[in-house]
């Protein structure tokens, strides 16, 4: 038996009710449809305790309610589904004037810890850099972009929209035009310089060879600009190569990669932060969780007594 059927008819209604008028508003799926019903209705057998219902539930009781829920594991995205079904269903109910204050209102939706990215080592980075056939034009270029990538940090679209105008390899600097057109310099570093001037005087000419005039520093064999999309591939077939786990490798991860090991080598945050074009320093100090987490994992794997 669900929940909803150890409820009265009544509650089963006004469960009911909110619901048909959550999908006429917001053409919500089956399963998350299924997923309020079960949070209200456990809300319901909650009050049903008490011989209350919905629609005269006070705040204390969604409070009560709610550190049940969390006491007995719920929590994450689970947990701030349950505060949004009751804060949605009791604005609908004030709404359709069925209840005259929200006892949702001063309940607060709980902080979602962001998970942190996967980061890969300075290792597995210059393993994936060994992967690309640097003989022949695409395994040049493939490897002047991922050189470039981690030298940078940059975006992924940042990397394959770069024009040539942008670029300054005598005094090692590219010039970036980042989200809400803010510019910035990033430095290129020894290795990358030496990898996209290789890839310009050999394999690009090479790869434009019978298609015109192209501004873009990265190209296919069309002569076009490289897309997300198929770098995003490449990189995939590149780390399945030479053994990085697939699920973790992303042209992301070469950013993620790019900021982590700024930091582990003692970078200042503000720093990274500039080069990477966050807006707010918030942004950018999940990398330094990063760091202190793989602190943390050193010690517990090598200290006598952790």
């Amino acid at each position: 038996m669900s929940k909803l059927d150890k409820l009265s008819v009544s509650e089963q209604a006004v469960i009911e009710q909110f619901l048909d008028a959550l999908w006429m508003e917001s053409g919500l799926s089956k399963n998350t449809l299924d997923a309020y019903r079960n949070d209200l209705a456990g809300f319901s057998l909650c009050l049903q305790a008490k011989n209350a219902g919905l629609l005269v539930a006070e705040t204390t009781d969604i409070q009560g309610f709610l550190y049940t829920e969390f006491k007995s594991g719920k929590k994450g995205r689970s947990a701030a589904r349950l505060v949004s079904s009751l804060k949605r269903f009791y604005q609908y109910q004030i709404r359709e004037s069925r209840v005259t204050e929200d006892p949702s209102a001063l309940v607060d939706m709980p902080k979602l810890d962001k998970p942190l990215p996967k980061i890969i080592s300075e290792s597995q980075v210059n393993d994936l850099l060994t992967a690309p056939d640097k003989s022949q034009a695409l395994g040049l270029r493939d490897f002047a972009m991922m050189e470039t990538l981690y030298a940078t940090g940059l975006r992924v679209s940042e990397l394959v929209n770069l024009q040539i105008s942008q670029m300054s390899i005598d005094p090692g600097v590219v010039r970036i035009i980042g989200k809400g057109g803010k510019e910035r310099l990033v430095p290129l570093g020894e290795p990358a310089i030496d990898a996209i001037e290789e890839y310009l005087s050999l394999s690009r000419p090479e790869l434009m060879q019978g298609h015109g005039l192209s501004n873009a520093v990265f190209v296919t064999r069309r002569g076009a600009a490289m897309t997300r999309q198929a770098f995003w591939y490449l990189i995939k077939r590149y780390a399945k190569v030479v053994g990085i786990e697939e699920s973790i490798m992303s042209p992301h991860t070469l950013r993620h990669a790019f900021a982590s090991h700024l930091l582990n080598h003692g970078a200042d945050i503000r720093v990274v932060q500039m080069l990477l074009g966050h807006s707010d320093i918030s942004t950018t100090q999940i990398y330094t969780h990063i760091a202190d987490q793989r602190l943390k994992n050193l010690y517990h794997a090598h200290h006598p007594r952790a």
